[in-house]
C-alpha cells in the first residue's frame, strides 16, 4: 500500500522504515522543507536499533504530491504541528483514503474530521493512543528505532467506520491494534502530559542547567505522589464521562513489568534495572512546549465538562507559563476551532461517535 507520511522527524522516519520493511510504499513530506533532502536526492533511509536496514523511501516536495494516489495518510509529527499539516493536507485528500494520526492529542482527530466534512468526503480518521515506533532521528536519512510497540490503542471517527479503520491499520502494520470505544477514550488514556508535568516541574533546574539526570531515579516518592494526584484528576474525569481507563500504577505495571505499588517505589525499581533513560537536558522540551498546551489544556476543559475540576493540571499550565513567560493555554490552536469550550459532554460524545455529519460546519 502507498502511505503518505506527513512529518519528517523521528516518528515519521520510524514509521517509514517500518512500513518499507513490511513491503509498503511510504512517501514522506517535511512541512518545514528542511528535512529529508538526502532522501529526496535518492539516498535510502537507514534504520538501526529495534529495526535495522536501509529502505527505499521517497520524499515529496509538497503535501499534495505525497497524498496523491495514497491509500492512507499518516500524520506523524508533534501536536503543535498538527493544525498546519492538516490544513496543508485537507485540500488534497481523496475519497477512498483513510487518515491516521500518530499519536492523538488535543482532539486533533476532530479537527481533521471537520476539515474532511467541509469537503463532503467519506474518509475515516483513525486516532492512535501512542506511536508504533519510538526512537530518534540520527541524521537526514537515518533513524534509531528504540522500540516497535506490540500493542497500540486505536479508535475511529466516526465509530461506524471502525472496522474499516482497523482493517487499514492491520493491513499496514500487522495485528498490533486494540480497539477502544471512541476518540475520547483514547484522550483520557493518555498519561504522558500529566507524567511529564510532574517530572519536568520537579526537575526544572536540572533541565535548565543542561544536566544529565536519570528520569526514574529522580522520580522520587514526592514526585510520585504528585503524579498520582494528577492521575486521580484524570481518573475522576474518566469516571464521570463513563469510561474505564488504566491507572498510573497499572500503566507502570503493564508497560514495565514492575510490581504494583506507589509510583516512586516503582520508579526506583526501574532505575535499579537501568530502565528509563535520561530526562530532558533543556527547557526546550516537548514535556512542556507540546504537553502543556496540547495535553494539559484538554484535560482541564474535560474537567469542566464533567464537573471534575483538574486543578493540578491547571496549576501546571499556570506555573509553566510563568516560568517561560508564555501563555501555554493560548498556544493551543486546535480547541477553539473544534469549539470544545462551548460543548456539553453529550455534544462531545456524540461528535467522537458520529463525526461532524449531524452538525453544521
Amino acid at each position: 500500500m502507498r502511505v503518505a507520511i506527513l512529518g519528517a522527524g523521528s516518528i515519521a522516519y520510524g514509521n517509514a522504515a517500518l512500513l518499507a520493511s513490511l513491503g509498503h510504499d511510504p512517501v514522506l513530506w517535511s512541512p518545514s522543507g528542511q528535512s529529508g533532502r538526502s532522501i529526496a536526492r535518492g539516498e535510502p533511509l537507514t534504520a538501526t536499533g529495534a529495526l535495522t536496514g536501509s529502505f527505499p523511501v521517497r520524499m515529496a516536495s509538497s503535501a499534495g504530491e505525497a497524498i496523491a494516489g495514497a491509500d492512507a495518510v499518516l500524520f506523524a509529527l508533534p501536536a503543535n504541528g498538527h493544525r498546519a499539516a492538516m490544513d496543508a493536507a485537507a485540500p488534497h485528500l481523496e475519497a477512498g483514503q483513510v487518515a491516521l494520526i500518530s499519536s492523538h492529542t488535543s482532539f486533533s482527530g476532530l479537527y481533521l474530521a471537520k476539515k474532511i466534512a467541509e469537503r463532503g468526503l467519506d474518509i475515516p480518521v483513525v486516532v492512535w493512543g501512542t506511536t508504533i515506533t519510538a526512537g530518534r532521528r540520527t541524521g537526514d536519512a537515518s533513524v534509531n528505532v528504540a522500540t516497535v510497540r506490540a500493542k497500540v490503542d486505536i479508535a475511529t471517527i466516526p465509530v461506524s467506520a471502525a472496522a474499516r479503520g482497523l482493517a487499514t491499520c492491520q493491513a499496514l502494520f500487522g495485528d498490533r491494534f486494540v480497539e477502544r470505544p471512541d476518540a475520547l477514550a483514547i484522550s483520557l488514556s493518555n498519561l504522558n502530559p500529566q507524567n511529564h508535568l510532574g517530572i519536568a516541574l520537579c526537575n526544572f533546574t536540572r533541565m535548565e542547567h543542561g544536566e544529565t539526570w536519570g528520569q526514574n531515579e529522580n522520580n522520587t516518592d514526592s514526585v510520585g505522589r504528585l503524579l498520582e494526584a494528577l492521575d486521580a484528576e484524570r481518573l475522576a474525569i474518566a469516571e464521570a464521562a463513563g469510561y474505564q481507563v488504566r491507572t498510573i500504577r497499572e500503566h507502570y505495571h503493564l508497560s514495565f513489568h514492575v510490581e504494583p505499588g506507589p509510583v516512586g517505589q516503582m520508579a526506583r525499581e526501574l532505575a535499579a534495572r537501568g530502565n528509563g533513560g535520561n530526562g530532558p537536558a533543556t527547557i526546550d522540551t516537548r514535556y512542556v512546549l507540546e504537553d502543556a498546551p496540547f495535553g494539559l489544556r484538554p484535560t482541564v476543559l474535560l474537567g469542566k465538562l464533567t464537573g471534575r475540576p483538574a486543578t493540578l493540571h491547571q496549576a501546571g499550565i499556570d506555573i509553566f507559563s510563568a516560568l517561560y513567560g508564555r501563555d501555554f493555554a493560548g498556544e493551543n490552536d486546535l480547541l477553539d476551532e473544534i469549539g470544545l469550550e462551548a460543548m456539553t459532554l453529550a455534544d462531545l460524545k456524540a461528535l467522537v461517535r458520529d463525526g461532524w455529519s449531524a452538525r453544521s460546519h
